[in-house]
């Protein structure tokens, strides 16, 4: 695909949001299902992810991790929308690796320690390109991608979330 491809696919999207807004504001969702032991599987819509405990809080390894999957998440939205990105300013990319690394004091998720946080302490997202583009060029790529990224502006500005438990 190149910069005019994807203008043209993106431009009657761009119109229609405009005029009328309410059109964009689409609500995505997954789900999951309670299964054996302690994992739960999510149905993706493209594949079935059967996720459980990390080793480091018990689990023996042959389930995804919920941690890892959210930086998977991470690497995969900012990965395509840096070739969104370059595609659209004209940046060939030839090659290309998205790499996300989190800090976790397990400590927090499994109780120990009150002081120790449930969650990531930091996230840090690196990309390593092959490419021929300026040090502008390279400027432009990271300050739009990290713009456009939505799991990356997420995680960075935050989002109120909230819970509900209903029982059957």
């Amino acid at each position: 695909m190149n910069s005019n491809e994807i203008r043209n696919i993106q431009a009657p999207l761009k119109e229609k949001y405009r005029e009328q807004p309410a059109s964009a504001l689409i609500t995505l969702k997954a789900q999951g299902k309670i299964g054996e032991g302690i994992t739960c599987k999510v149905d993706t819509g493209r594949i079935l992810i059967e996720a459980g405990l990390h080793p480091a809080t018990g689990g023996d390894g042959m389930f995804a991790c919920s941690g890892d999957l959210l930086l998977e998440a991470l690497v995969a939205c900012a990965g395509v929308t840096l070739s969104a990105v370059s595609t659209a300013i004209g940046i060939e990319i030839k090659d290309a690796t998205v790499l996300a690394e989190g800090d976790l004091d397990f400590r927090g998720t499994l109780g120990v320690s009150k002081a120790a946080p449930v969650g990531f302490k930091a996230i840090r997202l690196s990309f390593t390109l092959d490419c021929a583009a300026t040090t502008e060029q390279m400027e432009s790529l990271a300050k739009l991608t990290e713009r456009y990224c939505v799991v990356y502006q997420t995680l960075v500005k935050g989002v109120q979330v909230s819970t509900i438990f209903n029982k059957l």
